[in-house]
């Protein structure tokens, strides 16, 4: 295989000892630039990533190399996502937007009690940029992880790092979005920041380490959030969201590539047909996307709206995300006709025309893909029972994933957070019987006025009515 694809060896990259390297070693060396391509530079030789413009980004990030243009309003240096982005709602919609989130973030607990559906319409429609830093970590849960978990970041930012881990995440810092502002620089706090975030995650979980496709997600983060928020977010991901997929085996990637083509079989059967018979796996294409959350796939803006849906209803945004992808790029018979062999199928899957991406266009049509969590769960247990006849070796076992905001609050409202804090149980405290009080003894009021000026005077008993035949009048009658 190192004769096959010299430069494979000394790649920097996690996933060429845990995930990707032996699902490639039957792929014929003539495909190897374009397979190369289809999971990110990454792969090649460090010496040959002198220029970063070769390395992947959004199309922000492609526009142009010149280090000295204007940045646009995501922080691209050059960046076109100004023209890609027109059309934008009107600033009185985004204000009433705003003031939205506004009033549901500043009482959240009942916010995601009573009325998660607003949340999740909302985040569909896109959270405001000047409110996402305050909004994902409370989807995610960020929030209660870094609020339970006080001084964790900083401990772990400030120890000494695996010299193995520091090593390949100092080697991928330059590829990370280059072209933002925030990363030019190798000394900038973007870089350094980013540095820190990947460096505490392997502290934090060091029987995973560190897998590359975190970088990107990491980058897309520390954009928004300070380190600390953007660590507590990359640890929810990792774990709440995509468990098993940035491991060493990366176990869960195969299967849900797996349920990917199931539910090609299922909603684009002529898609799926011509697949098979170009041989183009989802393996040769699916890894990028999931992995990286869309960061190095898709327009900036439409990666952020991405990234709203994904954090308020879960994977399930990104199989739909997904197909949606597949079926641009494919859905139409010239299309297909158009890609007779593997390498013009993969390089129609990279080549969408990013008119067809503009956030408001694309997210529709995401949003209408028949797909339900139900569905999605239902296609996972097929298709591990499928493999379970199928192959002999150990079978994928991902961890259970919750599904989206809604799941992972109540999960904390039950069980608390991960770091082992337990919920809190409601006491019941029995108060003792009080001490019986010695019988109140009616005041004498007979013989006196009502304000107790004048007594009754002296002379012989005047004879009334008993105590049983004495209405509650009798005391305003007393005679004198």
């Amino acid at each position: 295989m190192g004769a096959q694809a010299p430069g494979w060896p000394g790649a920097a990259s996690h996933i060429s000892h845990g995930g990707c390297l032996y699902i490639l070693q039957s792929v014929p060396s003539r495909v190897w630039g374009t397979m190369a391509q289809a999971l990110g530079e990454d792969l090649v030789q460090p010496s040959e990533l002198q220029d970063d413009s070769s390395s992947l980004g959004s199309d922000s990030e492609l526009s142009g190399p010149c280090p000295y243009r204007q940045a646009d309003r995501y922080g691209f240096i050059g960046g076109s996502s100004a023209e890609l982005g027109r059309g934008y709602p009107p600033a009185d919609l985004i204000r009433q937007r705003e003031m939205k989130w506004v009033e549901m973030t500043s009482h959240w607990e009942k916010t995601m009690s009573r009325r998660y559906k607003k949340v999740k319409m909302q985040c569909r429609k896109g959270i405001p940029s000047a409110l996402r830093a305050r909004c994902w970590p409370l989807l995610c849960g960020a929030h209660v992880c870094q609020k339970n978990s006080p001084g964790t970041y900083q401990e772990l930012a400030e120890a000494p790092g695996e010299p193995q881990w520091m090593e390949t995440i100092g080697r991928d810092l330059h590829r990370q979005f280059p072209l933002h502002e925030m990363f030019v620089s190798p000394q900038g706090h973007g870089q350094q920041g980013l540095l820190q975030i990947l460096k505490a995650y392997t502290l934090y979980r060091p029987e995973q380490g560190y897998c590359q496709a975190q970088g990107p997600v990491a980058a897309v983060l520390l954009m928004h959030l300070p380190p600390e928020e953007a660590f507590w977010c990359l640890v929810q991901i990792c774990e709440l969201y995509l468990p098993g997929y940035y491991g060493p085996h990366m176990e869960a990637v195969q299967l849900d590539a797996e349920v990917f083509m199931a539910l090609l079989r299922r909603l684009l059967p002529r898609v799926h047909k011509h697949l098979q018979q170009v041989g183009v796996g989802p393996l040769l294409y699916l890894p990028e996307w999931f992995l990286c959350l869309f960061a190095r796939s898709l327009p900036f803006p439409t990666v952020l709206r991405v990234w709203d849906a994904f954090l308020s209803e879960g994977v399930k945004v990104l199989f739909r995300v997904g197909l949606t992808l597949v079926r641009l790029a494919l859905g139409t018979t010239e299309q297909r006709l158009a890609c007779p062999g593997l390498l013009e199928t993969l390089g129609a899957l990279r080549a969408i025309p990013p008119t067809q991406l503009q956030e408001e266009s694309f997210m529709s049509q995401v949003h209408s893909v028949a797909l339900s969590e139900q569905d999605l769960q239902r296609e996972i247990k097929a298709q591990l029972a499928r493999l379970s006849e199928s192959k002999s070796g150990p079978l994928p076992q991902p961890k259970a994933r919750l599904a989206g905001a809604q799941a992972i609050f109540e999960a904390q409202q039950l069980a608390g957070v991960r770091g082992g804090t337990r919920p809190e149980v409601p006491r019941i405290v029995v108060q003792p019987p009080e001490e019986p009080r010695p019988p109140r003894r009616k005041p004498q009021t007979r013989g006196k006025t009502f304000h107790g000026l004048l007594t009754r005077s002296k002379g012989p008993p005047i004879e009334g009515p008993t105590r049983s035949h004495r209405t509650s009048t009798s005391f305003l009658d007393t005679r004198f």
